[in-house]
C-alpha cells in the first residue's frame, strides 16, 4: 500500500510513526491473547521506528526489524539520513534493507550513531564495513557520522541528541525543531529533561501498565509527559500486554497510545495542522 502524501509547506514537520511495538511485535508469534487476536488495526504493531519530513529532507530513526515493510506501506522511495537510538536488534535489523537506496540515489546513505552503536553495528554487520569482505550489490553503502551530546546537522536538518537511560544502557533520543523521540528508556536525565524543555509534540516510551526493568511505564510515560510539559505526548515501543481501544481509556487527553500509520503535521510557527 503505497501512499502518497501532499508536499509540505516551506518550515513544517511531518512525524509518521512506521512503527509502534515492542521487540516481538504485535501481534506476538503463537500468542493468542486479546490484543494478538485483534481485529483492531491499531493492535498491529510493527518495531519501533518513526520518519521525519521537514524542508524537503526526508530522515529516518532507526531501522527497524520490519523496516522493509515499514518501507513498502509508507511508500518510501528514498531517505536522506538515518539516526540510530541503540543498538537493540529490534531497532537495527533492517539495515541492509539501506542497500535499497543505494540503488535509488546511487550513493551512501549517511547514518548518524554514537560510538557504541556504531561498535555493535559492525560487529553485527561486519560484511558491510570490513573492506575486504565487502561486495558492492550485497552490502549497504553507508556513510558513518559518530555523534556524541553535540547538537549536529543530518543532512541540513538540525538534530539535538537526547541523553536517556534504557536500564544500564545509554540511549540517544532525538530533537529536531518542536518534536522529541524518546524510544526504549526507564530514565530521562536531568540533562535530557533540560534539553527536552519547550518541546510540543512528543514520542515517548511506554511499554505496558506491569513494571518493566527498563522502559517506562504507561503511568510512568505519564508522569514524565506532565513534567516535559509537551502540549501532546503518544506513546510508544508498546507491548501486546496493552489494547489500543482498552488503554486509551486510561490516559489522560494529552497523552494517546501512538499506532502504525499516525501522523503528526506541525507547521513553521510550531502549531499542529493535523494528525
Amino acid at each position: 500500500m503505497n501512499r502518497k502524501k501532499k508536499e509540505l509547506p516551506n518550515g513544517s514537520l511531518r512525524v509518521t510513526m512506521l512503527g509502534s511495538g515492542t521487540s516481538s511485535g504485535v501481534p506476538t508469534i503463537g500468542c493468542e491473547c486479546l490484543t494478538c487476536l485483534s481485529d483492531d488495526a491499531k493492535d498491529r504493531r510493527l518495531r519501533p521506528s518513526v520518519m521525519l519530513e521537514t524542508d524537503g529532507k526526508r530522515i529516518i530513526i532507526d531501522t527497524s526489524s520490519d523496516f522493509r515493510q515499514q518501507c513498502i506501506d509508507n511508500g518510501i522511495a528514498n531517505i536522506d539520513a538515518v539516526l540510530y537510538t541503540h543498538h537493540h536488534f529490534d531497532h537495527i535489523a533492517g539495515f541492509d534493507d539501506l542497500r535499497a537506496f543505494n540503488f535509488t540515489a546511487k550513493k551512501a546513505v549517511p547514518v548518524y550513531l554514537t560510538e557504541e552503536t556504531h561498535t555493535h553495528l559492525n560487529r553485527i554487520f561486519e560484511y558491510a564495513f570490513d573492506q575486504t569482505k565487502r561486495k558492492e550489490s550485497s552490502a549497504p553503502q553507508v556513510k558513518v557520522s559518530i555523534i556524541d551530546k553535540t547538537v549536529f546537522s543530518a543532512s541540513g536538518i538540525i538534530c539535538t541528541p537526547i541523553p536517556l537511560r534504557h536500564g544500564s544502557m545509554d540511549v540517544t533520543g532525538y530533537r529536531i525543531k518542536d518534536f522529541a523521540y524518546c524510544t526504549d528508556c526507564n530514565e530521562i536525565t536531568e540533562e535530557g529533561f533540560e534539553l527536552l524543555k519547550g518541546v510540543r509534540f512528543l514520542i515517548l516510551d511506554g511499554l505496558r501498565f506491569r513494571p518493566h526493568p527498563t522502559h517506562l511505564t504507561i503511568d510512568q510515560a505519564v508522569q514524565v509527559a506532565e513534567k516535559i510539559g509537551a502540549e501532546h505526548t503518544w506513546l510508544t515501543h508498546i507491548a501486546h500486554d496493552v489494547k489500543h481501544a482498552e488503554g486509551s481509556q486510561y490516559l489522560p487527553k494529552q497523552v494517546s497510545l501512538g499506532f502504525d500509520g499516525l501522523t503528526i503535521e506541525i507547521d513553521r510557527h510550531g502549531e499542529m495542522i493535523s494528525i
